[in-house]
């Protein structure tokens, strides 16, 4: 399953996988991650849930009314980066 790949997540067993390929990435984050210490991230995470329903609108996807696994990794993976 690769980081970028949110689809692949489809339960609670590849959810804790994902998180954990995440933290290892996170030990030496790549240039492109924008908050690299664990308050920016979580910042970043609330800001991109907040705003999220402009995403999906650029996606064409609506957002579920419960969360699915997947979106938890699309929030996961945009907190990396967004700003």
């Amino acid at each position: 399953m690769g980081l970028n790949d949110s689809g692949a997540v489809r339960s609670r067993e590849d959810l804790a996988a994902y998180v954990r390929a995440l933290a290892e990435e996170s030990a030496a984050p790549p240039d492109s991650w924008e908050n690299v210490d664990l308050p920016r991230y979580l910042e970043a995470a609330s800001r991109w849930i907040g705003s999220m329903d402009g995403w999906a609108r650029n996606q064409g996807r609506e957002l579920p009314e419960q969360p699915t696994w997947s979106l938890l990794v699309d929030i996961l993976r945009a907190a990396c980066v967004y700003e």
